[in-house]
């Protein structure tokens, strides 16, 4: 009679969504390989792997789809005998257990954004407090991101994340700084903060707005050369954040704040708790304090009531204001926000073609913006090398969303992971093409 082979179980972690679930996936990895199982990142493709954990997001009906079609498709290689377990935690999973616990019943486990512990439970692991800080990073090796804080308690229409992440709870000083210390013992050089809204970081545990003494202890952190800045919230910004900025030699000038619209109706809709003319003077005494930064933005098009004369305004706002970079989404209507008690009024398709035209407003800002660094010779970080050539990013981009430094590799050696300066040779919308200086 066959008998089946004894193997050792190992764990495949799969992460969808931003880079906040990234985080959790390395905490939960750095757990499990503590606990004695072996296990890793994966993005599920080859996978030897007998047991998958599934880190799902929530946040929008793209990525909805996107976390239930991964969930399908393991439920089905489950009950195929392809693996023997099968776990899914995250947004989605905090949002949805009930209905998902109902509708594929072949996972062995369903767990909420801050159910780590029940999790590490299922596999004989008791949580250890000691390793946070400790984490098996996924990114390429040079950078990492270090999330300061979570959930959120900020009241926008549209947005889900306090439902799935829960209220703000900020992270200690100490506590990051020792994590900082950790990632740049093991190679990290870039430090890209990250939270659900970075301005509020702080008021819970001092009292205080205190991103800006965060980044003066993490400027001292030997071994990281930058630090940077995403999701900061315009509405009463705090302005010490620019002086912290402009000391800290470490903190890159950039800096990605959210507008999400330029038409005070929208924005009232929005709950956004600040007018145009408030943002326009916060952009203003930015660029005031900083003259070369980076100002990274997002903006929704489609939002219930949006007439033509509310995305004209956006538009102007956008031209009015020449964000270096600008992410465009088309509104999704989410349950349980304040936002679903309104009409969906907007149809799709003229959501999609808002969208295209803001993008085209912004492909003619960054063709010019990109034009003007011809000539100039910026310190870059390379990332990797691929299609012969290395690419790399200066301090005003950040990596995945941002432009790229394109550097042929048959006539210019250098390694990933290395900053190198870099002359600006040429430019298109997207992108910069340049040669060892």
């Amino acid at each position: 009679m066959k008998t089946r082979t004894l193997r050792r179980d190992k764990v495949d972690v799969i992460t969808l969504g931003c880079s906040k679930n990234l985080v959790d996936s390395e905490v939960l990895v750095s757990q499990l390989q503590h606990g004695d199982v072996q296990a890793e990142h994966s993005d599920g493709n080859d996978s030897d792997s007998n047991i998958i954990i599934i880190n799902t997001c929530g946040f929008i009906d793209r990525a909805k789809e996107e976390s239930i079609n991964t969930i399908l498709l393991y439920a089905d290689k489950k009950q195929r005998g392809q693996i023997d377990k099968l776990y899914v935690t995250g947004c989605l999973s905090q949002r949805y257990k009930d209905d998902l616990e109902v509708e594929i019943p072949a996972v062995d486990g369903y767990f909420g954004t801050l159910e780590m512990p029940q999790l590490l439970s299922r596999f004989n692991i008791d949580y250890k407090h000691e390793l946070v800080g400790e984490r098996s990073i996924s990114t390429p090796q040079h950078f990492a991101y270090l999330k300061i804080s979570e959930g959120c308690n900020r009241t926008c229409s549209f947005c889900a994340i306090p439902l799935m992440r829960g209220g703000h709870i900020s992270r200690t000083i100490e506590s990051l700084v020792q994590e900082a210390k950790n990632l740049a013992r093991v190679g990290v050089k870039e430090l890209i903060l990250i939270a659900q809204e970075l301005t509020y970081y702080g008021l819970d545990i001092y009292k205080k707005r205190a991103l800006a003494d965060l980044l003066y202890a993490l400027n001292e952190v030997e071994g990281i050369e930058w630090i940077r800045l995403h999701y900061a919230y315009p509405s009463k910004f705090p302005l010490e954040i620019l002086d912290a900025i402009n000391d800290c030699d470490k903190v890159c000038k950039y800096l990605d704040i959210p507008f999400q619209h330029g038409a005070n109706a929208i924005l009232e809709g929005m709950h956004r708790q600040v007018t145009r003319e408030e943002q326009e003077e916060l952009i203003r005494k930015i660029r005031e304090k900083i003259p070369h930064i980076t100002l990274r933005t997002t903006m929704i098009v489609g939002f219930p009531g949006e007439t033509h004369d509310d995305f004209e305004d956006l538009c102007n706002f956008v031209k009015d204001m020449k964000f270096d970079r600008l992410g465009v989404f088309t509104y999704s209507h989410e349950e349980n926000t304040s936002a679903h008690q309104l009409e969906d009024n907007v149809p799709e398709d003229v959501k999609q073609e808002r969208a295209q035209i803001l993008m085209q407003i912004q492909e003619e800002i960054s063709f010019q913006k990109n034009s003007d660094k011809i000539g100039q010779t910026f310190k870059v970080l390379i990332d990797r090398k691929e299609s012969g050539n290395y690419v790399g990013r200066t301090e005003f981009d950040s990596p995945e969303v941002d432009n790229e430094v394109l550097i042929e590799a048959k006539s210019n050696y250098l390694r990933v992971g290395d900053f190198a300066q870099i002359k600006i040779v040429d430019a298109t919308e997207f992108d910069l093409f340049g040669e060892l200086a």
